[in-house]
C-alpha cells in the first residue's frame, strides 16, 4: 500500500471531519500508521470544513497532504479550493447531490455519489458522510469495510442501538452504489 493521503471536505456540518476520523481509526484498528489533521477555524463556520488523513504502512514523516492521492468533496466550494492540489492519477469522490460542476482535470478520476438522496432513503440525511465513507473505502481498499463498522460503532458507542443500525446500514449502502 505505501502511504496514501486523502483529503475530506465540505461545509461545516456535513460531518467531513467525522468521516476523517472514522478512517483514521479505522486504520489504527489494522495497526496501520495514520494521522489526522483537521482544520478549525473561521472558515468552518458556514464555509468548508476540511481534513487531511494519512493512511501508511510506514511511519508518517508529515501529516501534511500536499498532493493528496485521494479527494472527498462534499460541496462545491470544496470542488473548486482541492481540484488543482489532487495528485495526477488521483480520484475525486464527489457528492453529486451537491456538486453539479466535475473537474476540469482529464488526469484524476472522478467518482460522483449521490449520497444525500442515498441517505434520505435510509432515513436521515445525517448519514450522508456514512453512505460517503462506505462507498470510498469500497473503491478504495484503503481499510476493511468491517473496520470501518467497528470504528463507527465505538465512536458512536454512547448513542445506542437505533444509530449503530443507520451508520451500518449507510455504509453498506455506499459500499454498494454502483458508479459509473
Amino acid at each position: 500500500m505505501g502511504m496514501t493521503k486523502i483529503i475530506f471536505s465540505g461545509f461545516g456540518g456535513q460531518g467531513v471531519l467525522m468521516m476523517g476520523y472514522v478512517l483514521a481509526t479505522s486504520g489504527m484498528y489494522e495497526d496501520k500508521h495514520v494521522t489526522y489533521l483537521p482544520s478549525y477555524g473561521a472558515e468552518v463556520r458556514g464555509g468548508t470544513a476540511n481534513c487531511t488523513v494519512t493512511v501508511s504502512d510506514e511511519p508518517i514523516a508529515s501529516p501534511v497532504a500536499s498532493f493528496p492521492d485521494f479527494a472527498v468533496l462534499m460541496n462545491t466550494p470544496s470542488l473548486m479550493k482541492f481540484e488543482g492540489r489532487i495528485k495526477t492519477g488521483g480520484t475525486v469522490f464527489l457528492n453529486s447531490d451537491l456538486v453539479e460542476l466535475r473537474p476540469k482535470r482529464s488526469d484524476i478520476q472522478v467518482v460522483a455519489i449521490p449520497v444525500n438522496t442515498i441517505a434520505v432513503k435510509l432515513g436521515s440525511i445525517r448519514g450522508a458522510n456514512m453512505v460517503m465513507i462506505g462507498a470510498f473505502i469500497q473503491k478504495t481498499g484503503l481499510v476493511a469495510l468491517k473496520s470501518v463498522v467497528k470504528s463507527v460503532k465505538s465512536i458512536f458507542e454512547t448513542k445506542g442501538a437505533k444509530v449503530h443500525k443507520m451508520n451500518r446500514a449507510a455504509i453498506q449502502e455506499g459500499a454498494a452504489f454502483k458508479t459509473v
